[in-house]
């Protein structure tokens, strides 16, 4: 062997790998697009929640189904007279059961390949009640060749727009690929009776004039072929078109539910209407820099350094997280942005990213409201004879400067201004006055009367790092 083949050869099995990946690739993604599946990267909640939206598919396209039958039903008791209307109401109860069968087990494991075998005898139904007369004595006599040119074959299409709901282009392809093969089975039964009139029995040499043409066309017994060819190709092409369709509509539930997952993460490391201002606005500049009036909530724990000497890591963790989780549900409960957390304090700020206009009465009642959540939690620890937890609160108003602050690499969204400080230090003045909650004047008279209610003094303080004293109000 050359020295050339040596080298060619390992070229060759490298190139023959490559394809080979590559048409697996295509495979397992063309296998997944005709499932309806995720590609097998998606796993967890994103899985799960494609799972609940395909779910409710099912349901919707069953209502839709029953919605439909009770509507043909309605049509068919003024159409058809008695009794022979008994017996296509019968052929409705009985479609009815065969969807309804399929919606009980849509849990199932087989859920999919159970709703596809019953999508075949469905149309297998239709097609049976369409193409055979009622039984003796509730149809007329007519020949059954006549069956074949009424408009009734348009119902076999209402399958397809079944199977488009459930966000599956497989139920599409299939669902219109058992219409075309048990709708041409059955013309083709019927075509092929000994007392069917066909053009190819008459016509021999290819001639036959307009007129008896026209005769045989008007015959009663007459099938031609020309009508399921026009069929089978409009059902293709409608099939293929609504599968289509189907699998764009599912890229955008996909999307939606992909960023459904994105924002529950998000709100993980901020607050959750941060969370929905950066997935609705992030395209738009989100955290551009912009004054605006906003209330600011500081709240920390009295004495939890000399109560974590006492406790031990693990007890103080277990004490610090219940404080947080306590804090989230306040501030979240009254629409408020959880800022950050300071140890074992944190910031809120009220009316930075709704622009309602009443940041400072929620601020005003979150402070009361998680006074109260503080007092259940107590009331709970000195049950099992823990000591009780004190939270100091300041809360003040005005205008601070909100956005985005910090580096290319690692951003922070947050409120700067005057206000933070004094909001702070009104927090640490509790110590000072003796009360639970300290807010400014400016806040207190945004309040609601029943928050306002729980403020029983009112002072001149002033504040550690200023010349000028303000007006706090005091809730003990």
């Amino acid at each position: 062997m050359t020295e050339h083949a040596a080298t060619a050869q390992p070229r060759i099995l490298i190139l023959a790998r490559g394809l080979t990946f590559r048409a697996g690739l295509r495979v397992a993604r063309l296998r997944h697009w005709l499932a309806g599946r995720l590609p097998p990267p998606a796993r967890g909640r994103l899985a799960g929640n494609v799972r609940a939206a395909e779910l409710a598919g099912l349901a919707f396209a069953f209502r839709a189904r029953a919605v439909a039958i009770v509507v043909v039903s309605l049509w068919l008791l003024v159409l058809v007279p008695w009794p022979r209307d008994l017996y296509y109401l019968a052929v409705a109860g009985l479609f009815f059961l065969l969807g309804y069968v399929p919606y009980r087990l849509r849990h199932h494991p087989r859920a999919g390949a159970i709703k596809l075998a019953f999508t075949v005898l469905d149309i297998a139904l239709v097609t049976t009640a369409i193409i055979m007369p009622p039984p003796a004595g509730l149809g007329v006599d007519w020949p059954v060749q006549t069956r074949l040119r009424t408009p009734e074959f348009l119902y076999l299409l209402l399958l397809l727009g079944e199977a488009a709901l459930t966000y599956r282009p497989l139920a599409v392809l299939w669902t219109g690929t058992w219409i075309a093969a048990i709708w041409s089975f059955g013309v083709w039964l019927v075509y092929g009776r000994e007392d069917t009139v066909r053009f190819a029995d008459i016509v021999h040499d290819g001639r036959l004039s307009a007129d008896a043409a026209l005769r045989i066309f008007l015959d009663p017994a007459f099938v031609g072929l020309t009508p399921l060819w026009t069929q089978a190709i409009v059902t293709g092409l409608f099939t293929l078109l609504l599968a289509i369709a189907v699998w764009r509509g599912r890229g955008t539930m996909l999307a939606q539910v992909r960023a459904e997952v994105v924002r529950a993460d998000l709100a993980r490391y901020v607050s959750p209407d941060v969370a929905d201002a950066l997935t609705a606005r992030a395209h738009a500049g989100f955290g551009a820099p912009q004054t605006r009036v906003v209330a600011v909530l500081f709240a920390d724990v009295v004495g939890f350094t000399g109560m974590s000497e006492g406790l031990g890591p693990e007890r103080a963790f277990a004490l610090l997280r219940g404080f947080r989780e306590r804090c989230c549900k306040v501030v979240f409960r009254h629409a408020g942005t959880l800022d950050k957390f300071l140890g074992d304090g944190f910031m809120a700020t009220f009316g930075g990213l709704d622009g309602r206009g009443d940041g400072a009465a929620r601020a005003m009642a979150c402070a009361v409201d998680l006074q109260r959540e503080v007092d259940a939690w107590n009331a709970k620890r000195e049950a099992r004879g823990a000591a009780p937890v004190r939270v100091a609160v300041g809360v003040h108003c005005g205008p601070v400067v909100i956005g985005n602050i910090g580096a290319d690499q690692r951003v922070e969204f947050t409120v700067i201004g005057d206000v933070v400080n004094v909001a702070s230090r009104l927090e640490a003045a509790t110590r000072e006055v003796g009360g639970r909650i300290v807010v400014s004047e400016c806040c207190f008279s945004a309040a609601r009367p029943e928050v306002a209610a729980h403020f029983t003094r009112t002072l001149p303080l002033t504040l550690r790092g200023r010349t000028q004293p303000i007006v706090v109000h005091v809730a003990e």
